[in-house]
């Protein structure tokens, strides 16, 4: 701990010093230069100085006190006066030691105040710091909540939008497979009524084809049938004709009668003799002819 006075302090030592030492010699002096028998004066002695009072505030302006009069020393004897400079003498040394140790603690006590100021500065300089650095990390804190719940609220933002998009791509692919299945129903009726307009057709065409073939067969068998004499009305009879894809017969059967069995066996000898029997080209009018039904009446 630097304990060094300071200059105001060690000034006003060395000036104190100063008159103190001035008035010690004009005492001396002053009584040795006296030609009568000084007068025997009463003085009062301290065992110790008394402690220093604190300077006390300037009061405030008084009535100016009525004039003292002033005391005026008594002569001495000469044989005490070098007494009375030795206890003058003595006096101004324990003032002086007072005065230093006054001094000495108006400076420890100066020196208190500003260590306690200092401390006391350190303290609140921490405790400013202190509460900045808790301001500072509670900030920090803050932030970092605050970042944490903005990408919450992005996760979040984020997890909606993707449900939402998985939600949209599946009712997408619903729409689109109901729309695929709708055109391929749509396709399939359109196909099958197409199918069934061209197997209509076809049907039509080869039942025309069966009917054109059929008049021909009839014609045919017409031809090569010998009706008996004297036939009387018209009779009509029902064989069946298993017919070779070259139009070779291989087999007639009589299924229904006309009543008249000359006329049945005509015609069956008719059947025989047209033999290969005209047949379509077209493979599905030429199956209707494997096993013929044929109907023969003596006058159409």
């Amino acid at each position: 701990m630097n304990y060094a006075l300071p200059r105001e302090d060690v000034t006003a030592g060395l000036l104190a010093a100063a008159v103190h030492g001035f008035f010690v010699l004009l005492l001396v002096f002053g009584l040795s230069w006296q030609i009568h028998d000084p007068q025997p004066i009463m003085a009062e002695l301290w065992q110790s100085m008394p402690e220093p009072s604190r300077p006390a505030p300037i009061p405030s302006p008084q009535p100016t006190p009525a004039p003292q009069p002033q005391f005026r020393p008594q002569p001495v004897p000469e044989n005490k006066a070098a007494d009375i400079a030795l206890e003058k003498k003595k006096q101004q040394e324990e003032r002086k030691k007072t005065e230093a140790l006054a001094l000495e603690e108006r400076r420890k006590e100066k020196l208190l105040k500003q260590k306690l100021a200092k401390e006391e500065e350190r303290k609140r300089k921490e405790e400013l710091q202190s509460k900045e650095e808790a301001r500072r990390l509670e900030l920090e804190l803050q932030h970092e909540a605050a970042q944490l719940e903005a990408e919450r609220v992005k996760r979040e933002q984020e997890k909606k939008h993707a449900e939402l998009k998985r939600r949209e791509d599946l009712q997408r692919e619903e729409e689109e497979l109901q729309q695929r299945m709708l055109d391929e129903s749509l396709a399939r009726e359109a196909s099958q009524i197409k199918a069934k307009a061209a197997a209509d057709q076809r049907a039509s065409e080869v039942s025309k084809i069966v009917a054109q073939y059929k008049d021909m067969i009839s014609a045919k068998v017409r031809g090569n049938t010998r009706l008996p004499d004297n036939l009387a009305g018209n009779p009509e009879a029902e064989f069946e004709v298993s017919v070779l894809p070259t139009g070779e017969i291989t087999k007639v059967k009589l299924t229904k009668g006309s009543g008249n069995a000359g006329y049945d066996q005509a015609v069956q000898r008719g059947i025989e003799k047209s033999t290969p029997l005209p047949l379509p080209t077209d493979k599905s009018a030429a199956a209707e002819f494997r096993n013929l039904l044929l109907k023969h009446k003596a006058r159409e």
